[in-house]
């Protein structure tokens, strides 16, 4: 199996961007975005992460098994957010007893 090797101005490249992304972070950190600050804080973490995951763990240039993995692996976890998500949301449908 031969091992495929990515150029360092990649790596440099993948590296540059997640700093200026974690600048972004602290940015809307601290502006007042309204009900914005929460969705872009999470799009901005999603995208570092999608680049954490495709450059340093080479899932981009691994083989189709690692990529069904990490499919199955994202499925799962949004399984059990929207479930949680979903008992959170339906906490105050139901009387606390004694009330």
């Amino acid at each position: 199996m031969s091992d495929h090797v990515v150029p360092r101005r990649v790596y440099y490249a993948v590296f540059t961007t997640l700093m200026v992304l974690t600048a972004v972070t602290v940015w809307v950190a601290f502006a007042d975005l309204g009900m914005l600050n929460m969705v872009a804080a999470m799009t901005i973490a999603c995208v570092k992460a999608t680049l954490v995951v495709a450059y340093f763990m080479h899932v981009r240039y691994g083989s189709h098994l690692i990529k069904v993995v990490l499919g199955a692996a994202v499925l799962w976890l949004l399984i059990l957010l929207v479930l949680t998500l979903g008992d959170y949301a339906t906490r105050g449908w139901l009387p606390f007893p004694g009330k």
